[in-house]
């Protein structure tokens, strides 16, 4: 009877005697997700989702991402077969107006160059011996695009998908502290105050509804392993400019983009088992994930500067920065800037059109990669 009371009591403290140090730092990581998300508003409809879904990996003998586990029942619903980030993809594309790159296609270039430090940091991580498909999972980082990185991660290399999905979201989080001080580096004081004349051209419904087509055409013949991302931004942005779909538009934007940013959140953070998040490894793409966002935002800028000199000055080189996917955080980070060198300076509308540039873009870069890959005979 005493030893069948003891083993009772064993059974209530078995927990506390596996616990081990990797799961108190990754309970110190996820609770710093959870403050990130809550405290101060950072990107919280993901991080606090992944934060306690970290936490809830890392209890000993829950065992959730085991075979019938709660956590792996879910990752494998949505995560293993791609399915979360093209839902979020369709809502993505019904929230994103590209009339205004439309407009002004030249804000389209933007967004392709805001792309670039995409590539040169893949080169970094293939030089630092990642395998190729890791080194573009990391490179798909500097994108801005947490369902991209998730989609690509999750396909070719789920081993980092809990290091690449919190690095995305955390530094598009970040993109307020991170942009600014590099587009003051790059530009002059000159260039900060160019004043852009307001978008008067007006883009008719019949090109508004051709656009989602005609790229998702193109795109899928020049790169077809990214059609389904491009595919399904593109279908979302046609629901919405037709008109006639509200309820689905309305339920793409809200009820199912919500249900599956919690299970998409919830399913990164049971990646984060200790084991396999703490490793030197996970340090490096962290590190190369904020050198591509960085790289980004200077090939944008970098090119904003040769508009403004082809434009003889009448393009401000600070919506450059919007050439990234962080929509539409970046574009009101160009506006704020270009308001504190010169209060007449309204430069929201023409960063709005690089930053759906940039988000066409990174769905691209990521399609060409992939295509190019496939070509050789990788994947």
């Amino acid at each position: 009877m005493e030893e069948a009371i003891l083993n009772g009591l064993q059974g209530l403290i078995n927990g506390f005697l596996h616990l081990e140090w990797r799961s108190l730092v990754m309970f110190l990581i996820g609770g710093t997700l959870l403050w990130l998300g809550i405290k101060k508003d950072c990107e919280p409809l993901l991080l606090v989702p992944i934060g306690f879904g970290c936490i809830l990996v890392n209890i000993p003998l829950g065992n959730l991402m085991g075979e019938e586990g709660f956590l792996r029942t879910i990752y494998d619903m949505g995560i293993s077969n791609e399915l979360f980030p093209l839902l979020i993809f369709i809502g993505i594309g019904a929230m994103t107006d590209f009339g205004p790159v439309l407009s002004n296609p030249s804000t389209f270039l933007l967004g392709a160059a805001g792309q670039f430090g995409i590539f040169i940091t893949l080169a970094l991580a293939l030089s630092l011996g990642f395998p190729q498909m890791e080194a573009v999972c990391i490179g798909i980082i500097g994108a801005c695009d947490g369902p991209t990185a998730i989609y690509v991660t999750s396909q070719y290399a789920p081993q980092l998908l809990g290091a690449v999905s919190v690095a995305a979201y955390s530094y598009m989080s970040l993109v307020p502290v991170i942009q600014p001080p590099i587009m003051r580096l790059m530009t002059s004081e000159k260039e900060r105050t160019t004043i852009m004349p307001a978008m008067t051209r007006k883009v008719s419904k019949t090109t508004k509804l051709l656009f989602p087509l005609v790229i998702t055409v193109l795109g899928g013949l020049i790169a077809p392993m990214g059609l389904p991302l491009l595919g399904t931004i593109m279908l979302g942005n046609l629901m919405k400019e037709s008109g006639v779909v509200a309820r689905l538009t309305k339920a793409s934007e809200n009820e199912i983009a919500n249900v599956v940013t919690l299970f998409l959140g919830i399913s990164i953070g049971a990646t984060m088992a200790g084991g396999a998040f703490l490793r030197p490894q996970t340090l490096i793409i962290l590190a190369l994930g904020f050198l591509a966002i960085c790289l980004d935002t200077v090939c944008g800028v970098l090119f904003g500067k040769v508009l403004y000199a082809l434009s003889r000055g009448k393009v401000n080189p600070l919506i450059g920065a919007a050439g990234i996917s962080a929509f539409p955080m970046a574009a009101r980070v160009a506006q704020r800037e270009g308001q504190k060198y010169n209060k007449k300076s309204y430069l929201l509308m023409h960063a709005m059109g690089a930053n759906a540039g940039g988000q066409v873009g990174s769905v691209i870069a990521a399609a060409v990669m992939l295509s190019v890959l496939s070509g050789m005979g990788i994947i």
